[in-house]
């Protein structure tokens, strides 16, 4: 397992350094029939390369995390992930978010510096554990109950829901809009939509977490855009890092196409989060929150 590691290790480094930005790639693939003929085609699959999350603060410049991603809203992403893990909690402490200018790259594109102002507090407590972080299950572990109450973070708001709002709408929307799904069948999305139906935002991401850090990270980015009568539907399960992070934005509605954890649903009614999982178009389990569904 220790070899297996270096050796993820090392391609993860070599990638930092490579000039593939696209979101997707295409590859030859041989097909097998049930019959035993054989056939090739050009297959689409998503790109999954590591990028680097670096924080500037008062002239010195950390490397705080290196996530698995496919490459797009990488600024977003970067940002959002900050944001949702509690790293920084003040949205006018960032000063910028850019591709790094290290003259060793030989591109920037995997390399992300959050800078923030002087005097910012920073919660480096947060930072002091595995910084390396797998596309499939964002930081796995690393948050608990317990260090999210010490965040002493607001339970969202969010009015009841308009009595004509049909999630059936929304999951056609954001199954519509999934473009490199369309093309790949192997990413997440995050869909953040309003109370009116209008899809606002959506990210698709190998992994779960990420697609959603880069809607935190739009959100923040947007910060005319309130969050507080938002409803985000999920493409899958709703871990309990997915509810951390649209809570940690201020999001008080979470809808997962798929089946929520027990420490989700346990998160989400200490905050009273509205908290809604295997939606289809006639019917959806709620777990949390159900005032504000109203007769919706």
């Amino acid at each position: 397992m220790g070899d297996l590691r270096k050796s993820i290790s090392v391609i993860s480094i070599s990638l930092l350094f490579s000039k593939s930005v696209k979101s997707i790639h295409k590859i030859k693939v041989k097909v097998l029939r049930k019959d035993g003929s054989r056939y090739s085609l050009l297959d689409v699959v998503a790109v999954e390369e590591p990028l680097e999350i670096r924080l500037s603060v008062q002239g010195f410049t950390l490397r705080v995390a290196t996530t698995m991603r496919t490459p797009g809203h990488d600024k977003e992403l970067a940002l959002g992930f900050l944001w949702s893990e509690g790293v920084i909690r003040d949205k006018g402490s960032v000063q910028s978010v850019k591709r790094s200018l290290d003259p060793r790259l030989e591109v920037s594109e995997n390399v992300i510096v959050v800078e923030l102002s002087s005097g910012t507090q920073v919660e480096w407590s947060r930072l002091n554990r595995k910084v390396d972080v797998q596309s499939s299950c964002g930081i796995c572990g690393r948050q608990s109950l317990q260090s999210l109450r010490n965040l002493e973070i607001n339970r969202p708001k969010g009015a009841i829901w308009p009595s004509d709002l049909s999630l059936g709408t929304f999951s056609r929307k954001l199954s519509s809009s999934q473009e490199i799904f369309r093309k790949t069948g192997g990413v997440h999305a995050s869909g953040l939509f309003d109370y009116d139906g209008n899809l606002i935002c959506l990210r698709e991401d190998v992994g779960r977490h990420n697609a959603l850090d880069k809607v935190v990270g739009w959100s923040l980015s947007h910060q005319n855009t309130p969050t507080e009568d938002m409803i985000l539907l999920v493409s899958g399960r709703i871990s309990f890092e997915l509810v951390q992070k649209a809570l940690l934005v201020g999001i008080p509605n979470l809808v997962g196409i798929g089946a929520p954890s027990s420490l989700a649903i346990e998160l989400a009614k200490e905050f009273d989060m509205t908290l809604l999982g295997f939606q289809r178009e006639r019917s959806v389990n709620v777990y949390s929150g159900d005032w504000r569904i109203g007769k919706s």
